[in-house]
């Protein structure tokens, strides 16, 4: 027979016991292997961004630029590619961040540096780090509201589109910078672009976009004369779509702010009106 002391001494055996760790009750087991199409286009975004930066070391911003720009067309596709083959996966989500910051954070950034900032020594190098540091919290911080927010927009200047503004004016004027003077508008132009990306200026995403939907026939026509105006004027039509982006979206927060202001204005105004009004009457 079981004694009444029994209860209470096997209590104390067990708190006795080494607690074990929540890691050894319950481990999560994780799927082996990757989902090789989307992966393939991740890793060619990366090493666009990996040429851009070999190219850039060598002094030849011609050649680099261009990658920049490959590796936001192959970042475009990888997302779309791993909805449509319904291959999305945590893996292919942190893999693509990871590249993200080698090819639009890293790339741009020496790129940038080697063609124009390198005058102004550590200065340059500083605001380098400081377009490659906001890649990286505009990365972290995309991740962390993924599904939260409107598909519509971005919250702050995605980095590929920043990556662009620079590629795009090295592109366009590939003889560099050699003095002082002339490299001081460079900080500028990347320091703006780091300043958008940790903002929260909502820039529109074109996720709705139907690609699928039928369109009228002189919508082709359109994408016909954009291709024939790149292949005849490669660096005035990136320059135009680069800044464009960035200068439409200012100018767009600049009105909504303007009309909200005139709003506010209208509505004191109908205020002091009545308030008027109301001691006349009395």
């Amino acid at each position: 027979m079981m004694n009444s002391n029994d209860s209470p001494r096997r209590a104390r055996i067990r708190m006795l016991r080494p607690l074990r760790r929540r890691t050894d009750v319950q481990r999560r087991r994780f799927r082996r292997g990757v989902y090789l199409l989307p992966s393939m286009f991740t890793m060619g975004s990366m090493f666009c961004g990996y040429a851009c930066i070999v190219y850039a070391m060598r002094g030849e911003f011609v050649t680099a630029a261009p990658f920049i720009g490959f590796a936001v067309v192959i970042d475009m596709l990888d997302g779309r590619i791993a909805r449509m083959t319904n291959t999305t996966s945590d893996f292919g989500v942190e893999f693509d961040s990871l590249a993200d910051i080698i090819s639009f954070g890293v790339a741009p950034a020496i790129l940038t540096f080697a063609w124009g900032l390198q005058p102004l020594g550590r200065l340059g190098w500083t605001a380098g780090f400081l377009f490659v540091a906001a890649a990286a919290v505009r990365l972290a911080r995309f991740n962390i509201q993924a599904g939260s927010l409107d598909k519509r927009y971005f919250v702050g200047m995605p980095s590929p589109a920043a990556a662009g503004v620079l590629a795009a004016t090295v592109f366009a004027y590939p003889s560099g910078l050699q003095t002082y003077a002339e490299a001081l508008p460079v900080l500028a132009m990347i320091i703006a672009p780091a300043l958008l990306m940790v903002s929260t200026v909502r820039f529109r995403s074109f996720k709705g976009i139907d690609l699928q939907a039928r369109r009228k026939y002189p919508v082709l026509l359109l994408v016909a004369l954009g291709l024939a105006l790149l292949v005849a004027h490669p660096e005035l039509v990136l320059v135009v779509l680069a800044y464009g982006y960035l200068s439409a979206t200012l100018i767009e927060v600049a009105w909504h702010r303007l009309r909200r202001r005139q709003g506010h204005e209208e509505r004191e105004h109908e205020v002091t009106s009545k308030d008027t009004a109301a001691e006349r009457r009395r």
